[in-house]
């Protein structure tokens, strides 16, 4: 776990976390925000087939999705895997994870990839079917809440 890149000026149980600073001036959104106190959580932003650090607004060339819905969760979940070994976290702390798909009958290859990276841990999850996401030709977003281990 490293410290926030920066604290909340009126909270300071509120920490930002940015896992390439030097781009944070790239997003209007935190890609994650760590919650301390009674619960100690990880908020981690939706993830897409987007890399994580792209510009806004957006261009095209960073948002060239693979059409295999497989793929395209395979570098969502690399992304949110990314985000949680920077904060000393894997896996097995993710507590809940909401999944949203343009096209249900994607669900079959979301679950298949997303069982790679938990295994036998099964996290609370709520799926819901969406119109559209924010860049042309993304099929699958995901956020996640994982919670921080006992010092």
């Amino acid at each position: 776990m490293t410290a926030p890149f920066r604290t909340s000026p009126t909270n300071p149980r509120l920490g930002e976390i940015q896992t390439q600073p030097e781009r944070q001036a790239d997003m209007p959104y935190a890609p994650a925000m760590r919650v301390k106190g009674g619960g100690d959580l990880l908020y981690i932003s939706g993830a897409t087939p987007s890399p994580l650090y792209h510009h806004h607004p957006h261009r095209d060339e960073e948002h060239q999705h693979p059409v295999r819905i497989e793929e395209q969760c395979q570098r969502v979940f690399d992304t949110l895997g990314a985000i949680l070994a920077h904060e000393g976290l894997t896996w097995t702390d993710v507590v809940k994870v909401t999944r949203y798909l343009t096209d249900m009958r994607d669900q079959d290859g979301l679950n298949a990839v997303q069982g790679r990276y938990f295994g036998g841990w099964r996290p609370v999850s709520t799926t819901v079917c969406v119109n559209q996401l924010s860049t042309p030709g993304a099929r699958v977003e995901v956020d996640i809440v994982a919670a921080y281990r006992p010092a």
